[in-house]
């Protein structure tokens, strides 16, 4: 089995309201965690002698905000430690605000081959209410400068189900995504998280939320117009222009494939242990500093929490869940253990099923949660 890497950037120039990811302001210590990364990444490794590795994901945070050079010691780092195959994807998410061609060019150079940037609107009043630090015409000409720069694997964000919006603004921003051609697109739904600025904003009255049937409503369109324009949805909230564009490292997320993640707040997952590194940039850096893994808490899963996991997972996809590979995992029958709720959301078109999957349909995406809690119900 081939492994995903994760390699989280914890910082930004500013912090968006709505994300509940770790991140700080402050990029004074950017250097000192490259340091420490880079230790850690070779700690890492003479633990995993055997791990092989086909994806490489930098994530935050803004992994913009990182000099190329920063990134190429990283990415050098990893090569030198870890054993990578040739054809791995290599990702960087970016910021419109953060990059430049140059840096692309730049980024390019260090060994990326793959950018998604987090364009997540091209109305400037939907940025200004995210609180971004980009207008519409900047995430316009990263796009631009990214293909420039050489990508050819280009993705962006779109954020749906802002308060205010409505079927007409949410229809010209995919036109806009559309315009651009790029291989993946990922639409993700508002989501207010405890504990952030907008939730504080929502609390005091700030704005009203959008009713879940016009956010639904958007799903929908966004689905029906991008298979239109030739995509596939492959995943409940992303796209591709064809199976060899799907963001391969996202897949190991919802496929039990085992992953490593590396920096602050970084998971990883190799079944049936979930562990994590401590969630604080200098806490970090000093633990490294003392010659010790930065991991600071751990689970191991029971059979009965892998399996829910598997079907909130397998059912986010459109190829579903692989019958008999849940059969090998956890010695069951799939179609005999959840026979009343397949019965019930099969007649009522929510679930498609055959001798090999079982998936949601289009209409069954949007009650994805209702589905496998029904089914979670029979474990």
């Amino acid at each position: 089995m081939i492994w995903g890497l994760y390699i989280h950037v914890p910082f930004c120039i500013r912090k968006c309201p709505y994300c509940d990811f770790y991140s700080i302001e402050d990029i004074s210590s950017k250097s000192a965690y490259v340091q420490a990364l880079v230790r850690e990444i070779s700690m890492r490794a003479a633990s995993l002698p055997d791990a092989v590795f086909d994806t490489i994901y930098l994530g935050g945070g803004t992994p913009s905000v990182l000099d190329p050079a920063e990134v190429a010691q990283i990415l050098n780092a990893v090569y030198g430690e870890f054993s990578i195959l040739g054809d791995a994807e290599i990702t960087i998410e970016a910021n419109p605000g953060t990059i430049t061609l140059r840096s692309l060019k730049e980024f390019r150079a260090a060994g990326v081959n793959r950018i998604n940037i987090g364009v997540q609107s091209f109305n400037d009043d939907n940025l200004a209410f995210l609180d971004r630090i980009h207008s519409a015409k900047q995430a316009a000409d990263a796009l631009d400068d990214a293909k420039r720069a050489g990508f050819k694997n280009v993705g962006l964000d779109l954020i749906y189900g802002l308060p205010g919006q409505n079927k007409g603004s949410w229809q010209k921003d995919l036109n806009a995504a559309a315009a651009f051609f790029p291989a993946h697109i990922s639409c993700y739904m508002f989501t207010i998280e405890d504990g952030t600025k907008m939730a504080a904003d929502r609390d005091a009255g700030k704005f009203v939320p959008l009713c879940s049937d016009r956010v639904s409503a958007m799903f929908a369109r966004a689905s029906k117009f991008l298979l239109s324009k030739g995509y596939e949805h492959y995943e409940i909230s992303n796209f591709a222009d064809s199976r060899q564009t799907r963001s391969r490292h996202n897949e190991k997320y919802w496929q039990n494939i085992p992953y490593i993640g590396l920096g602050p707040a970084a998971h990883s997952y190799v079944e049936p242990e979930r562990f994590w590194n401590c969630k604080n940039v200098d806490q970090y850096i000093e633990t490294i500093l003392s010659d010790r893994l930065p991991t600071q808490g751990s689970e191991g899963l029971a059979a009965s929490q892998m399996m829910i996991e598997a079907l909130y997972l397998g059912l986010r996809q459109a190829d579903g869940i692989d019958i008999a590979e849940f059969k090998r995992r956890f010695e069951t029958d799939f179609k005999e253990k959840f026979a009343p709720v397949l019965n019930r959301f099969i007649n009522s078109g929510h679930i498609e099923l055959d001798s090999g999957s079982c998936r949601l349909t289009r209409r069954g995406l949007l009650f994805l949660d209702t589905v496998a809690a029904h089914m979670a119900e029979l474990i």
